[in-house]
C-alpha cells in the first residue's frame, strides 16, 4: 500500500509542477506569446517612424518655403535698391537743368508763358516806361525752346564722345590684361587720376573681371553672416548664381565654391558698393575687404593649375593651395 501512497504523492507533485509551468507555456502561443509581443513592437516602431518621417518632411518643406520667401525678399530689396540708385542718378542729371532754368525765371518775378501775341514787338514807337522793358524781354517759351535745342545738340555730341571713351577704356583693359605695362587709359580717366602716369582704377577692375572670366571655380571661406551679406548683395546680378551647397565648418565658418561667372557678378557688386557707400560705413568696410581679398587671389593666378582660395578670416592662412 505504500507504493500507492508514493505514487499518489508523485502525481500530486506533477500536477503542481504543471500548474506552475502553465503560464510559461503560454509564451509559445503565437497569439499571446513572445511572437505576438514582437509583432506589436514592430508595428508600433513602424508607426512611430512614419509619424517622425512625416513631421520631418513637413519641416523640410516649410524650411524650403522660408528660404524661397527669403530669396524673394532679398531680390525685392535689391530691385528697390537699384531703383533708388536710378532715381539718385536721375536727380543728379536733373539738378543742373533746374539750376539753369532758375535764373531765367528770376528777373520777371512773375514770369508768364508766351501766348503768341506779337503786337508789343510790332509797336513802331514804343515809349519809355515799364511797358517798353516788358516788351523788350524775350518770351519765356523762346528761352525754353532754345535751352531744349541746346541740350539736344549737346546730347548728340556727347554720345559719340562717350562711345569713344568706352572703346579707349576697353583697349586699355585688354592691353593691361595681355601684359602690356603701359596701357593707354582714356583721357577722362587720366584727368581724374591727376597725372598721366597713374593707371585708371577702372582698368585694374576690368583686368580683374577678365581674370575672373577665365576661372573655373574658386573656394570661398567666410563666416556665415558674411556669406549671407555677400549673397544678398550679389543675388540681383544676372551673372551671380547661388552655389548648390554650402558646407558648415567649425566656429560658424562656411565653405563654398563659386564659379568664374558668379565671381564676376560678385566683383561688380562689390565695386559698386565700395564706390557708392560713404567711408567708415559697414557696407563700405565689408565690400572693400572682400574686393581686396578676391583681387589679391586673382592677381596671383599664373595659369599653373593652382586652386584659388579666398579666405575672409584672418584666423586662417591665406594660402592658394588645397
Amino acid at each position: 500500500m505504500k507504493w500507492k501512497d508514493a505514487f499518489g504523492s508523485a502525481m500530486e507533485e506533477l500536477r503542481a509542477i504543471r500548474a506552475l509551468l502553465a503560464p510559461v507555456a503560454r509564451l509559445d502561443d503565437s497569439t499571446v506569446g513572445l511572437t505576438a509581443l514582437h509583432g506589436e513592437l514592430t508595428q508600433t516602431r513602424l508607426k512611430i517612424l512614419e509619424v517622425v518621417q512625416g513631421g520631418v518632411t513637413g519641416l523640410r518643406e516649410e524650411n524650403r518655403e522660408v528660404r524661397r520667401r527669403q530669396d524673394r525678399m532679398i531680390s525685392d530689396l535689391s530691385d528697390t535698391r537699384g531703383e533708388l540708385r536710378q532715381l539718385l542718378e536721375l536727380a543728379d542729371i536733373l539738378r543742373p537743368l533746374a539750376e539753369l532754368r532758375g535764373p531765367a525765371d528770376e528777373p520777371g518775378g512773375d514770369a508768364r508763358p508766351y501766348t503768341g501775341s506779337a503786337s508789343p514787338a510790332l509797336d513802331p514807337d514804343p515809349g519809355p516806361g515799364p511797358a517798353v522793358s516788358a516788351a523788350a524781354q524775350p518770351p519765356t517759351s523762346t528761352d525754353t525752346d532754345s535751352q531744349g535745342g541746346t541740350m539736344e545738340d549737346s546730347g548728340r555730341q556727347a554720345q559719340p564722345e562717350h562711345e569713344g571713351q568706352d572703346d579707349a577704356l576697353k583697349k586699355a583693359i585688354e592691353a593691361a590684361y595681355q601684359g602690356d605695362t603701359t596701357p593707354t587709359a582714356p583721357s577722362s580717366a587720366t584727368a581724374t587720376a591727376g597725372t598721366g602716369q597713374e593707371q585708371d582704377p577702372r582698368v585694374t577692375h576690368g583686368v580683374l573681371l577678365l581674370k575672373a572670366a577665365g576661372v573655373a571655380s574658386a573656394d570661398l571661406i567666410a563666416h556665415r553672416d558674411t556669406w549671407e551679406w555677400l549673397t544678398a548683395l550679389a543675388v540681383d546680378h544676372p551673372h551671380f548664381r547661388t552655389p548648390p551647397s554650402v558646407e558648415d565648418v567649425k566656429e560658424g565658418r562656411v565653405q563654398t565654391v563659386l564659379s568664374g561667372r558668379s565671381l564676376i557678378g560678385l566683383l561688380i557688386k562689390l565695386w559698386e558698393t565700395r564706390s557708392t557707400t560713404t567711408p567708415l560705413d559697414a557696407d563700405w568696410a565689408l565690400a572693400t575687404t572682400a574686393y581686396n581679398r578676391i583681387a589679391a587671389e586673382l592677381a596671383a593666378v599664373d595659369g599653373e593649375g593652382q586652386t584659388i582660395r579666398i579666405v575672409l578670416d584672418d584666423g586662417l592662412p591665406h594660402e592658394t593651395g588645397d
